[in-house]
């Protein structure tokens, strides 16, 4: 294999993905600041924290895989230098956004009472609820965000989500501050606090996102009502088609890591602090590899506008190369800290040698995690979502789940049994999903040389 024909990728392919990767991390370090301020309130807030979250994410995992339809549309447009096609595609997806934001915060509301039939321990499920209500009504602003987001990344504009993101940490860590422990004339609200300081971030994010948009060039075509931009179903229907898919995918993965934080809360309190610890920790790898997944949704819905089919599978593979390499780092890197890294979290030594059991299992997983997620993303951008979504299912839920509930068992392996099915579903996540696009791939590159063969 010519190794070079893939690397000389890399810079373009990092250029479009560090903002990506930073405001991916900016979301993660919203969830960082409160873990790390709670979790000096004691493990039971920690845990609520942790258990809040867990409906959240759901939640949020449904509302972000509706918006990454809009990254396709808009990057094959764009590919095509169809303005008017990327525009129609822009407003409706904010449209829908909108729309998924107010729903979503209604479905967490009427979802409070199911915490309390998880079996988990009272006093966490007393200290979650008010958290957990703050943070559902924060899902309207930040789905807001997302629909103006993705348009953006289509457009292989992707710094400014990640200014609007990293000057919202900075609030986030403000607000928490005054808020969780009570300083100068705030309320002490503890974990409540840390729900409103993330509340306030979130539309303080929409806000300047949508400000900066609004006054660049680039991006003032698409702001413009044209004759042809009033509501037309058709567009829903496409978004709806590949977004109701790609929300199935996220939230089959986010299920099965929500599944582990219950599993583990039924181990005790200990075991679910350690959980969101390791969590947490893999989730912000992670996000590097959501970055160079929404990466290969651009450069391959750029290449199948152009229909360079050659170049999009040769592009494609240099991602999966990269975020290879990148994970490797990311997983030494969690063997050698293992007992390190945790310790940043809590002082309580049981917690800190679960946690550090379960960093040994995330750093082998971070490999198969980061290339599945990249090739959900080149799958996106060739909008083929209907059967990776059934991948995705088998792979977490007929092969991953099973594995981390018999293993996660107290007389087997406890918490790292939990996670070696995570290992397993991930690892039957990538396999399957290459398989499928290495088929589309070379099916695409095969007609196209058909069509010029019977052309001349």
């Amino acid at each position: 294999m010519d190794f070079q024909r893939y690397t000389k990728e890399f810079k373009t392919n990092l250029v479009i993905a560090y903002p990506i990767m930073l405001g991916q991390l900016g979301h993660i370090l919203v969830a960082l600041v409160d873990n790390l301020m709670v979790g000096r309130l004691g493990a039971a807030q920690l845990a609520a924290v942790s258990l809040g979250n867990s409906l959240v994410f759901i939640a949020l995992s449904l509302g972000i895989g509706f918006s990454f339809a809009i990254t396709p549309l808009v990057a094959e447009a764009d590919g095509a230098d169809d303005i008017e096609k990327g525009r129609l595609h822009f407003h409706h997806g904010v449209i829908m956004c909108a729309v998924n934001g107010v729903l979503l915060f209604l479905v967490l509301l009427l979802a409070k009472p199911i915490l309390y039939y998880l079996d988990q321990p009272d006093e966490v499920v007393a200290l979650a609820i008010p958290y957990m209500e703050v943070v559902a009504f924060s899902m309207i602003p930040l789905m807001i965000f997302q629909a103006f987001k993705q348009f953006a990344d289509g457009l292989s504009q992707t710094r400014y989500a990640m200014y609007a993101t990293l000057v919202a940490n900075v609030i986030n860590v403000i607000f928490n501050y005054f808020l969780i422990y009570g300083i100068w004339v705030f309320p002490r609200l503890e974990v409540e606090g840390a729900a409103w300081g993330t509340l306030i971030s979130r539309f303080f994010m929409l806000g300047l996102l949508v400000f900066m948009l609004s006054r660049k060039r680039v991006f003032k075509p698409y702001f413009q009502v044209s004759n042809t931009s009033h509501i037309q179903w058709s567009e829903f229907r496409e978004l709806f088609r590949l977004g109701f898919p790609t929300a199935l995918q996220m939230l089959f993965e986010v299920g099965i890591f929500t599944a582990a934080i219950f599993l583990s809360g039924i181990l005790g309190t200990n075991a679910q602090a350690a959980n969101q610890i390791a969590l947490n920790l893999a989730s912000m790898t992670f996000m590097i590899a959501v970055g160079l997944g929404v990466t290969a949704t651009i450069r391959v819905g750029n290449q199948k506008g152009k229909k360079d089919y050659p170049n999009l599978r040769r592009i494609a593979i240099s991602i999966f190369l990269l975020v290879f390499i990148i994970e490797a780092v990311f997983a030494v890197g969690f063997i050698v800290l293992k007992d390190v890294l945790p310790a940043f979290y809590v002082e309580n030594s049981e917690v800190i040698l679960i946690a550090s059991q379960l960093l040994i299992v995330a750093a082998l997983f971070q490999l198969s995690d980061g290339i599945q997620v990249t090739i959900l993303g080149a799958l996106r951008g060739l909008q083929d979502v209907n059967i990776p979504t059934g991948i995705c299912f088998i792979a977490y839920w007929m092969i991953g789940f099973p594995v981390s509930w018999f293993f996660g068992k107290e007389d087997q392996m406890g918490a790292q049994g939990i996670w070696v099915g995570l290992l397993a579903g991930l690892t039957a996540s990538a396999m399957m999903l290459y398989f499928r696009f290495n088929y589309l791939s070379k099916k695409l590159i095969r007609s196209t040389s058909y069509s010029s063969v019977t052309t001349h």
